[in-house]
C-alpha cells in the first residue's frame, strides 16, 4: 500500500522551501490551477510515499495540538547530523516536545505553519 499525507497552507514557497531546503526532501510534482488549488508533493525518488501541500482561495486557521507531529526517521547518523545542522543554519529553533520519548529519541522543530516535526535518531547507523 502507497499513502499521501495532504495539508492545506496558506504560504507554499515556504512550506516548499522548508520541505526541500531544510529537510531534504525532493519536489516530485506539482499543480497549478486544479480544480482552484496549486499545489506539489514531495518525498524521496523510489518510495511508497510523499507529502502534498495545496493552497487556495481559503485561508486556513491552523489548529494543531502538540501530539500532532510528524516524525522523520533518518537511517544514517550523518544524515542526521546534516538535518540538524541545516536545522541550526536556518536558525530554527528545537523545542522540547510534550512527549519526552521524543525529547530523548530526536528533536522537534515546527514548520513555517507551526506544525510539529520530529527528526528522531533511533534508525541511525
Amino acid at each position: 500500500m502507497k499513502f499521501r499525507i495532504a495539508r492545506h497552507t496558506n504560504d507554499l514557497e515556504k512550506i516548499k522551501t522548508f520541505y526541500n531546503k531544510v529537510l531534504g526532501f525532493e519536489v516530485l510534482g506539482s499543480f497549478e490551477n486544479h480544480n482552484l488549488y496549486d499545489g506539489f508533493f514531495i518525498g524521496k525518488p523510489n518510495t511508497d510515499w510523499h507529502l502534498e501541500f495545496t493552497t487556495s482561495n481559503e485561508v486556513v486557521e491552523f489548529n494543531y495540538n502538540e501530539d500532532d507531529i510528524i516524525v522523520f526517521y533518518p537511517e544514517k547518523i550523518n544524515e542526521y547530523n546534516q538535518l540538524l545542522e541545516n536545522i541550526q543554519k536556518q536558525n530554527i529553533s528545537i523545542i522540547k516536545a510534550k512527549n519526552p520519548y521524543w525529547n530523548e529519541n530526536g528533536k522537534m522543530i515546527l514548520d513555517p505553519d507551526g506544525y510539529r516535526v520530529i527528526i528522531s535518531n533511533l534508525k541511525c547507523r
